[in-house]
């Protein structure tokens, strides 16, 4: 007996029997309970790294615990081989991005058959192959035959090197993850689907898996994004359409001193022709970050497009401003500013001298209370868009 542990024998001659024995392929069998373990597919643009080896060893943890219990598992594997990063680096290197994918497909396999990883390799994947998406293509029809997809402008993360749209997580410091180019937001056509339509539905449901955690549900309501609102309609001066806002607090109407657009906006994007100053801070908001939790974080900033919207209720004039924090991808590209009433439309108000009106007063405030308090009800106002 060997009183030392030697990996390249004992692993080698354990892999090949669980391979010449088919050991983790998986048949059907009614008389067993299922269970089904499925790892995030890795991408095919070059060779595992230790990130990889974690994440698989532990989804290769719960397979072979649960086949210990005795249940029929199944533990696939596959590429996900269909996209930019595959396609970088094959034009980086020169070669047909098909014979760098194949190439990087095959040396991942063999390290994670090194790994001693329980898969079923009858099982695998790629889906970069017609006979996978071909089924999503199907799929997306299907969808479309019925409604449930549609063509319209967004704005997007944009890199000018790679000349591709980047997902907010793909984009660092202001640049491109990969190529380091200073990322733009473009305006161009995407297809969306009515995932709305469903929110309802899905909500609902969320109240139905007792086995989840609260924070877990409370974050797929938070990306469900379900909200109750009215669209309000604001007259432009010399404009023959009116300016739409999203609001889900109408109570908060005639507290508007000022209404936002974003840069992108067509309102902005006219008065820049004569507003050099408007043309420089759009072009500037076109670098700037798109995801939420990095709107809400940057300094506010704004210029004011020179025209006016009319309030619909008062009839008074409210002049419209571009600002940095107004998403042309979110709502309907405008909002009517607050500033009594929402924080981030009071530090805008409060940085450009503008008016600042309280319609809404805490209890105490309408039965006598303070003018102190009255001042801190407006430092502190509560929440609106």
């Amino acid at each position: 007996m060997q009183t030392t542990y030697d990996p390249r024998s004992a692993e080698a001659s354990a892999q090949a029997f669980w391979e010449r024995t088919r050991a983790f392929e998986v048949v059907e069998d009614p008389n067993r309970e299922k269970f089904y373990c499925l790892c995030m597919l890795p991408y095919p643009s070059g060779a595992l790294h230790m990130g990889h080896v974690r994440n698989y060893t532990i989804g290769d943890v719960v397979s072979r615990y649960q086949r210990m219990l005795g249940k029929n598992v199944l533990q696939p594997m596959g590429f996900d081989a269909f996209g930019l990063p595959a396609e970088n680096a094959a034009i980086a290197r020169q070669v047909p991005p098909a014979e760098w994918t194949y190439a990087n497909m095959a040396n991942m396999k063999r390290q994670l058959k090194a790994l001693g990883f329980a898969y079923d390799w009858s099982r695998e994947l790629a889906t970069c192959k017609p006979e996978y998406y071909q089924h999503e293509q199907r799929f997306f029809t299907e969808l479309y035959a019925k409604g449930l997809v549609y063509r319209k402008n967004s704005v997007v993360n944009w890199d000018p090197i790679d000349q591709t749209v980047l997902a907010n997580e793909q984009v660092v410091d202001g640049r491109g993850w990969r190529s380091g180019a200073i990322v733009e937001r473009r305006e161009i056509p995407q297809w969306f689907f009515r995932i709305t339509d469903y929110a309802d539905e899905l909500l609902g449901n969320l109240d139905d898996l007792s086995g989840w955690p609260d924070s877990v549900k409370t974050m797929q309501r938070n990306w469900i994004g379900r909200s109750e609102g009215l669209e309000i309609h604001f007259a432009v001066e010399g404009e023959s359409e009116p300016l739409t806002v999203y609001t889900t607090r109408p109570d908060t109407l005639m507290g508007v001193t000022f209404v936002s657009v974003a840069a992108e906006h067509p309102l902005a994007r006219k008065a820049a022709a004569n507003h050099p100053q408007l043309a420089a801070f759009i072009s500037e908001c076109a670098h700037a970050a798109v995801a939420e939790a990095a709107v809400e974080t940057m300094e506010k900033k704004g210029i004011p497009l020179g025209i006016y919207a009319i309030h619909p209720i008062s009839g008074e004039r409210v002049p419209i401003w571009a600002a940095n924090f107004v998403l042309m991808g979110y709502g309907t590209g405008a909002v009517m500013a607050v500033p009594g009433h929402d924080q981030r439309d009071w530090e805008f108000a409060h940085k450009y001298g503008l008016p600042i009106v309280q319609v809404i007063a805490p209890a105490k405030a309408r039965t006598g209370g303070t003018r102190a308090g009255e001042q801190r009800a407006r430092r502190n106002p509560g929440p609106d868009q």
